[in-house]
């Protein structure tokens, strides 16, 4: 081939490689349409709406950073954010341990497996659901469910679980852990994964049940764990429906229920303090961000990848 012929060829390649060039961002542009409609775009106003005075009839009006100096001077914000944490650290880990539980249940081949897995999955689908919370609510109340059963057995003079400020929390990090059917999906597909001859191996070298476990099914599924875990992380701390609903949306009873998004919806949504409500959106964000960043960074020490 002779030199001309090959400049021909290179000016047909980046011709063909310009047109799918094109081709592609023509069908990327509902997406990127979305993300700044939907979510640049108000990720960009709320930034500036944290810095104003804005109660959504009146034109918003720049105060500087008072609205971040508040949140540092409010017990209720202060308080909201000790509830999600102590959420979010008791229900994320419970929820993977009993999501794995299953998982490795399941991975045994038991009959009627997709049947057995479709019915896992559900609460995952409707535990944030109202309807759900609501029964929750029922559930747990002075006369509910479980008061009966316990009743059944001997016990009596027992409390209204959610209103009770010691135990309120509790009935709804059950009911997070109750919706386990994601991650345990998750984690299933991970345990699929795992080559058999890992297993073969660690036998012949007379590991039992729970040495091939913690030696073979922890390290090889680690990435799917932390995959898990930050998932997990993100929705706990965004989460809103359960304490709004259970509380009745006042995050009661003492604020033992008031999460920060329920806090910041009533900020925004109850007394009209959208400036407020933006700065605290944006602390949320900072918080997430830093603790998946923490977790990425520790995940080296911890996350074993077979390559």
């Amino acid at each position: 081939m002779s030199i001309l012929e090959e400049l021909r060829a290179v000016r047909t390649k980046k011709a063909y490689g310009r047109r799918d060039g094109k081709a592609a961002l023509f069908f990327l542009l509902p997406w990127l349409a979305g993300l700044v409609v939907i979510t640049a775009g108000p990720m960009v106003a709320s930034l500036w709406i944290s810095f104003t005075n804005y109660n959504l009839i009146q034109s918003p009006r720049f105060i500087g950073v008072q609205n971040y100096v508040r949140m540092f001077q409010d017990p209720r914000l202060v308080n909201s954010l000790r509830v999600t944490f102590e959420y979010v650290f008791a229900s994320v880990p419970i929820q993977l341990v009993v999501a794995l539980a299953m998982a490795l249940l399941l991975d045994r081949g038991m009959r009627a497996l997709p049947f057995y897995r479709s019915v896992f999955y559900l609460p995952s689908l409707l535990g944030s659901s109202v309807a759900v919370a609501i029964l929750w609510r029922q559930i747990f109340g002075q006369s509910g469910l479980v008061n009966q059963v316990l009743g059944g057995f001997g016990l009596h003079h027992l409390p209204g679980w959610v209103s009770d400020p010691k135990w309120a929390l509790g009935t709804i990090i059950i009911l997070n852990v109750w919706t386990f059917g994601a991650p345990m999906i998750i984690f299933l597909a991970g345990l699929r994964q795992i080559p058999e001859m890992y297993y073969e191996a660690a036998q012949i070298d007379g590991a039992g049940r729970f040495r091939r476990f913690f030696g073979v099914t922890l390290p090889m599924l680690s990435p799917i764990i932390f995959f898990n875990i930050i998932l997990q992380l993100i929705g706990a701390f965004q989460s809103f429906t359960q304490a709004f609903v259970v509380s009745g949306g006042t995050g009661g009873p003492s604020d033992s229920t008031m999460f920060y998004s329920l806090y910041l919806y009533q900020q925004g949504f109850s007394q009209f303090n959208m400036g407020y409500a933006s700065a605290m959106a944006w602390l949320l964000f900072i918080i997430i961000a830093i603790i998946t960043a923490v977790t990425f960074v520790t995940s080296r020490y911890w996350v074993f990848y077979d390559n």
